[in-house]
């Protein structure tokens, strides 16, 4: 299906502001976008749009179950594409980059401490924070 279909799909008209934040966020560089990292992406692409309709067409994508919002103890908040499957972040702390990782070895420690003390899990979400490798000081260990 296209992105003019899913959009109609969830009864939401495909908008040129639109079809462009999905484009930036479904084949840019990076999966996780700041709705400020999308409206410079926008402005490098001679798209005239602001930065009010960028926040805007992410609510509206975000209610649709199109784009997820994922905030993180920096303050920081990103975008990404909602496939649907779980994933967990790495975040740095000094430049905002957000790393997405699944770890299987993770995922049944985290369900095998619910059980241990009675929960049952509906979500959970894991944000690891430190420094990327750009902004780790040269000769540093990982």
């Amino acid at each position: 299906m296209d992105e003019i279909e899913h959009l109609h799909q969830v009864g939401l008209k495909a908008t040129a502001p639109r079809l462009k934040v999905l484009e930036i966020l479904r084949h840019g560089a990076r999966r996780h976008l700041s709705a400020e990292d999308l409206h410079r992406e926008l402005l490098l692409g001679d798209a005239d749009v602001g930065l009010a309709t960028v926040y805007r067409v992410l609510g509206q994508l975000e209610q649709a179950g199109i784009v997820a919002r994922r905030s993180f103890e920096t303050g920081h908040a990103v975008y990404e594409i909602d496939e649907g499957r779980h994933h967990d972040h790495l975040v740095c702390v000094r430049c905002g980059r957000v790393d997405e990782f699944e770890d299987p070895a993770i995922e049944a420690r985290q369900a095998a401490v619910a059980e241990s003390r009675g929960f049952q899990l509906s979500e959970h979400r894991l944000a690891l924070y430190g420094l990327c490798r750009a902004c780790r000081p040269a000769g540093s260990a990982p």
